[in-house]
């Protein structure tokens, strides 16, 4: 007899799966306005600080895939459970990390356990609702929720930074997944059908470590000449490995991920799309956090009270673009979000974030919900192509094309705005050229070299650098936009002859 007779099973299942989901949408985006934070705090370098974000999204997208076939092979409740532990441990280690290394390495724990996390909420709400109208709610709910964590990310992490320090960031997760496991573990079934066949874990090795050497190479030239001996041989080892994996899915008759799918011109366009716009969407996000904070001397809250026009717009983007894909037809709905996202971000370049009265609040969430309803254009681009058997294979595709995409965004936007930052910084006269060297890293190494500096030559330096990371940041958002403008020109050509029905 169930313990919660006044409810059905089933809702109560739903209900404890999202608020297994929840946090690790949130912990997306709500280490981003902590940053300059941990920075200060870790005495954390560029490249660091740039690991400990993106170590997260780019690990999940090679783990979501692999783990979601371990799910149907060995059980979704298993790995659920499994996964809710790793989770919450890595959050509790995460919050008390003593030093940048430590914390790259927490967070690559927390991206194994979300990736356990993330295909068994899926598969275990397909499973527990079998009514198609009730089974549309609950997915809907899920996307709800999705969207709002996602949104909430910045908020919540600029509230607890106001009161608490950076690691309580990762601290709020360890009550949810402690209430959360009981839940899961006296409502999932037992016994629950499975998937016969083999688990091939060194597939998903394989793109790992093809992704984060590719990573690394791109990671290793911020603010370091010499180490461009170390980055090419790493980076091209990387692209071999990509290729290799690659080549060994194309030859398997059950391969981790369908690449043959990349053949139709409407799927290519959605992955590219989906890859671009989730890159966009979180390389600005983190610069803008950055922007608010080092150089306009917001706190926290304030930063993620400013920057919820873009997340609340985005969790609208959703419903919105469904219904313009019936009206308008996708490609239209497609290349008209990819060019006013790129328009909003131009007039951003140019805006003052010092005096925003309205006009920022509205371009922003003019950008959010331009890139969310591109990132649902594509989903529905790709799976408006694939026949139903073809459903996960392509779901699998999207999920693995976002999280890279979040990864990769933050790696190029970094990389791009410490190569500008180097060179817009004036120099302080009189800094040793070893704090020099570091200075000219990141507006955070600057802000960590003037505390050990005497007050004049501090102030000096802390000036140059917001001066040179605003120049930066205006050159960064002309090229995201100048590169979704060309996205946008892509899509409106592989997308010629993708036709959607109107209502």
């Amino acid at each position: 007899m169930s313990p919660f007779p006044a409810i059905p099973r089933r809702w109560l299942i739903l209900l404890a799966v999202m608020l297994a989901f929840l946090p690790v949408v949130i912990d997306m985006t709500i280490l981003h306005i902590a940053v300059p934070s941990l920075t200060l705090a870790l005495d954390a370098s560029a490249t660091q600080v740039l690991w400990i974000i993106d170590i997260y999204p780019l690990l999940m997208a090679g783990l979501l895939v692999p783990m979601g076939t371990l799910a149907d092979r060995i059980g979704h409740r298993r790995v659920l459970l499994t996964g809710l532990g790793i989770f919450g441990t890595a959050s509790l280690l995460a919050a008390f990390a003593p030093t940048p290394a430590t914390l790259i390495a927490t967070r690559a724990l927390l991206a194994l356990g979300g990736s356990m996390i993330m295909p068994c909420v899926l598969g275990i709400i397909r499973r527990t609702f079998e009514d198609e109208d009730e089974r549309a709610l609950a997915l809907g709910l899920w996307g709800t929720v999705g969207a709002a964590g996602a949104a909430l990310g910045p908020l919540i992490g600029g509230v607890l930074l106001e009161h608490f320090w950076w690691g309580s960031a990762f601290l709020i997760n360890v009550p949810i997944m402690l209430s959360v496991l009981p839940l899961v573990y006296v409502l999932l079934p037992r016994r629950e059908a499975t998937t016969p066949g083999t688990w091939t874990p060194l597939q998903a090795l394989l793109l790992i470590a093809a992704i984060l050497a590719l990573v690394y190479g791109i990671k290793a030239t911020l603010g370091q000449t010499q180490a461009l001996t170390i980055a090419l041989p790493v980076a091209l080892s990387g692209l071999g490995l990509l290729v290799l994996f690659v080549r060994l899915q194309l030859r398997t008759t059950r391969p981790m991920l369908d690449l043959t799918l990349f053949s139709r011109p409407a799927i290519l366009a959605g992955i590219i799309m989906a890859t671009l716009a989730s890159g966009a969407l979180a390389g600005v996000e983190l610069t803008l956090a950055q922007e608010l904070q080092y150089v306009l001397g917001k706190t926290p809250l304030e930063a993620g009270i400013f920057m919820l026009p873009i997340m609340v717009a985005a969790a609208l983007g959703g419903p919105v673009a469904g219904y313009l894909s019936q009206l308008c037809g996708l490609r239209t709905v497609a290349v008209l979000s990819l060019a006013i996202a790129a328009a909003a971000l131009a007039c951003l370049a140019f805006s003052d974030f010092a005096h925003p009265g309205l006009t920022v609040p509205l371009l922003l969430a003019l950008l959010g919900l331009a890139l969310s309803i591109g990132l649902t254009a594509s989903s529905i681009a790709i799976m408006s192509s694939v026949a139903p058997s073809q459903g996960g294979a392509a779901g699998s595709l999207e999920a693995t094309a976002y999280e890279f995409g979040s990864g990769l965004g933050i790696t190029l936007f970094g990389v791009l705005l410490s190569g500008v930052y180097r060179h817009t910084l004036l120099q302080v006269p009189d800094l040793p050229p070893a704090q020099a060297e570091r200075a000219a890293r990141s507006i955070g190494d600057s802000y960590v070299i003037a505390r050990d500096l005497a007050a004049p030559q501090a102030k000096a330096l802390i000036e140059a650098a917001k001066a040179a990371f605003s120049a930066s940041h205006s050159l960064v958002l002309m090229t995201a936009a100048a590169l979704l403008a060309a996205l946008a020109l892509l899509v409106c050509h592989l997308l010629r002859s993708a036709s959607t029905p109107r209502g």
